[in-house]
């Protein structure tokens, strides 16, 4: 099948010289514009009267010469008529060349153009040299085919520079032009490399659309307004180390296929490459970007390289892909860094890099490793949701606010480092084991999924790193130790807290309390300290003691305790108010409490901690006594007797007084009213038989009587004797002294209550020191 004939060209639009003109074959023939007066373009002209056209021409002449085709000769007669005797170069007045065809070299080098010039739609099928040429004004050459190398450096553009959808076979040179305008190069096509090293764009750059097949360098350019790259295609290299953006630049869309180098680049504006494709390497290192950083939906194929970049404003890469490693070393964000819902395939380095404003992260995917090596962090570091495939470090980092972990998937053993106020890790899964170092902060593990066990550590030392110590001046004037706030809906089969302050942390709602580790010392709330009045009349206080947050929030709440003014630390003189106070509905309940101290009581007496194990047996007792609804009143009244007399058995001192007041009681009684005058004696009477035989006597004993004035039973021999009884009581043996009838019951009564509260008192005292 043969293929179709080109379609024939149409006429222009001037009065052209139709030479060569065929019906069949060319109708038009040539599209050069006739000279002025004549009836043929300048290259078909005869001899004679091309002669005259130049003679006839003087620098600064108009000339147009549209659709002629120029030759060599051709080119250098028309320049040389038109050179200025001054400066030994041709000056044009307005040029018009649209479609003009130059066959050979075209050399127009430091040419002057004084007026508009117009190479729309020419043809430069050899070497096209404009180095050092002057355009006045406007300068178009769109749509111009450059078959061969194209020599611009050194230009200088007064006016607009118009090259959209020109096409540039070869090498394309505009180093150090001078662009006074606008400069427009959307559509264009370099097919080999394009040179704009050190050009300077003082008016608007477009390069919308433009192909890069070779290398594009703009090492060193200067723009002074803003540069659209939006939708360019770079397939070699692209270079732009050192240029300098004064205003807003945008990359939106543009693809690069080979690397791309930023390095040292200023961006004064806003930078946009949202959506730009880098396939090769792109490299940014040591770029400052002034305003916004746009790199939402970006893709870096290859490594990304930001080392020691500066983020004047904010750095947004949300939604990001980077399939190499991503290495922001040194980068300095002094506003917000977004890199929420970011991908990142290979390592993501962001070690001493330093985040002035928040970091976001929401929903980022760590594949590879995440290097945030003494990272710092002045604002929050916001990492909800994303996920840490392969990362097994993190850290370590310091963070002046909150590091937010909720949300976060965790796949495998992991080891975080963190210094910082505040770390969140609601509802974060760890499907592997992990181990938390923290300094400063205060954790939040509410409804953590733990498929292994975690372990939380209060780190002693600031962290260090290859040798160099984490700087935490963030932190200066912070709280030190850590503080668990709370580990609600936690299974907390799997958690290990060591060292850590557990005053705040609510327990409510978690699982497996009993098997909960707590190693080294870990401390909880005290109740409030002081002498108290109940009524403004009757004195106590509360006796020292470990306990929970949830007591402390309902015990406020049900005394109408007002909460703690915002930002001031409780009295410890006071219950501390809960999150919800006093609202009584979302305060647990007594029942609730007495589960809660139960299941840690079993907790550190399976970790052979018995005396810890005791005052959770007491705020379990205490919950129990106060629970008016889960516990009888029967079993009530017999914890408020136990409470009264010993503590629950936890109390020595209670009992000891107690026993101290029995028997002083008892003495007191025994002297009083127990003790007989004397001890009776004893008679013996019989009958003796007449005739002999067996005597039989009859012993008779007086009863005790107590008949001494008042005054008389309380003396030192009367004291010890009752001393003797009670101390014999005490022993639950009897002293074998007579004894009136209240006596005798008085000795029966302190041979029970007695011994009971001093086995109390040693139970108290084992209690706290068995091992």
């Amino acid at each position: 099948m043969s293929t179709p004939p080109d379609p024939a060209p149409s006429a222009p639009s001037w009065p052209y010289c139709g030479h060569g003109a065929e019906d069949a074959t060319d109708p038009v023939g040539c599209p050069g514009i006739n000279v002025p007066g004549q009836s043929a373009c300048l290259a078909h002209l005869n001899s004679t009267d091309r002669d005259a056209y130049l003679t006839g021409l003087t620098p600064g002449t108009d000339v147009d010469h549209r659709g002629t085709r120029f030759t060599a000769p051709l080119l250098n007669a028309l320049l040389q008529a038109l050179k200025d005797p001054t400066t030994g170069k041709p000056h044009f007045g307005t040029a018009r060349f649209e479609g003009a065809e130059f066959a050979e070299e075209a050399g127009f080098h430091r040419a002057r153009f004084s007026g508009t010039s117009h190479f729309g739609g020419a043809r430069f099928s050899s070497t096209a040299r404009f180095g050092g040429a002057d355009f006045t004004h406007d300068a178009g050459f769109e749509g111009t085919q450059f078959t061969s190398t194209a020599w611009f450096d050194g230009a200088r553009f007064c006016g607009g520079a118009l090259f959209s959808h020109a096409q540039f076979a070869e090498a394309a040179w505009f180093g150090g032009v001078r662009f006074a305008g606008t400069a427009r190069f959307g559509g264009t096509w370099f097919q080999d490399d394009a040179r704009f090293g050190g050009a300077h764009f003082l008016g608007s750059v477009g390069f919308t659309s433009a192909r890069f097949s070779s290398t594009a360098w703009f090492e060193g350019a200067r723009f002074a307004a803003d540069a659209r790259f939006e939708g360019a295609l770079f397939s070699g290299i692209a270079g732009f180390g050192g240029a300098r953006f004064t205003d807003d630049v945008w990359f939106g869309g543009a693809r690069f296929a080979g690397s791309a180098g930023f390095g040292g680049a200023r961006f004064s504006g806003t930078a946009r490459f949202g959506a730009a494709d880098f396939s090769d390497e792109a490299r940014f290192d040591e770029a400052r970007f002034a305003s916004t950083a746009w790199f939402d939906g970006a893709r870096f194929a290859g490594d990304a390289r930001f080392h020691r970049t500066q983020f004047a404003e904010d750095a947004r890469f949300g939604g990001a892909r980077f399939s190499g490693i991503a290495g922001f070393d040194l980068a300095r964000f002094r506003g917000g860094a977004l890199f929420s819902q970011a991908q990142f395939t290979d390592v993501a380095r962001f070690d001493t890099a330093l985040f002035s404003g928040t970091a976001r992260f929401e929903g980022t995917q760590f594949a590879g490793d995440a290097w945030f090596h003494l990272t710092q962090f002045s604002g929050d570091a916001l990492f909800p949701q994303a996920r840490f495939t392969a990362m097994s470090w993190l850290g370590p980092v310091v963070c002046a606010k909150t590091v937010e972990l909720s949300g976060a998937l965790f796949e495998v053993p992991v080891t975080l480092e963190i210094a910082a106020r505040e770390v969140r890790c609601e509802r974060t899964r760890w499907e592997s084991t992990a181990t938390l170092r923290l300094r400063y902060a205060t954790m939040d593990l509410s409804h953590a999924v733990l498929f292994f066990p975690v372990a939380v550590n209060a780190h002693p030392v600031p962290f260090t790193h290859g040798g160099t110590m984490a700087d935490e001046s963030l932190l200066a004037g912070s709280q030190h130790g850590v503080r668990v706030a709370s580990v609600h809906g936690v299974d907390a089969a799997y958690l290990v807290l060591t060292d850590t302050d557990l005053s705040d942390c609510l327990f409510s709602g978690s699982f497996h309390l009993d098997q909960l580790r707590l190693e080294g010392r870990c401390n909880f709330a005290a109740t409030p300290t002081g002498l108290h009045f109940r009524r403004s009349i009757w004195p106590y206080w509360w006796t020292r003691r470990r306990t929970l947050a949830e007591e402390h929030h309902w015990r406020a709440q049900t005394a109408g305790q007002s909460p703690s003014p915002t930002g001031q630390a409780p009295s410890p003189r006071h219950w501390r108010t809960g999150p919800h106070h006093p609202d009584p509905g979302r305060t647990p309940d007594p029942e609730h409490l007495a589960a809660l101290y139960r299941q840690l009581r079993k907790a550190f007496e399976d970790s052979k901690d018995e005396p810890g194990a005791a005052d959770f047996y007491y705020g379990e007792m205490e919950m129990r006594r106060h629970d008016l609804v889960g516990t009888p009143p029967g079993e009530r009244g017999l914890l408020w007797g136990y409470w009264l007399t010993s503590g629950y058995g936890l109390r020595a001192s209670r009992a000891l007084v107690w026993l101290a007041v029995a028997m002083t009681a008892t003495i007191a009684l025994m002297m009083g009213l127990g003790l007989p005058d004397s001890s009776p004696k004893q008679t013996a009477s019989g009958t003796i038989p007449a005739a002999g035989g067996r005597v039989t006597l009859a012993v008779d004993k007086e009863d005790p009587r107590l008949t001494l004035p008042t005054d008389d039973r309380f003396t030192m021999k009367r004291f010890d004797k009752s001393l003797q009884v009670v101390l014999n009581s005490v022993v639950f043996r009897s002293s074998g002294q007579d004894l009136t009838t209240w006596g005798t019951y008085t000795e029966m009564v302190s041979r029970f209550t007695e011994p009971v509260l001093l086995a109390l008192a040693i139970l108290a005292m084992r209690s706290r020191i068995k091992r």
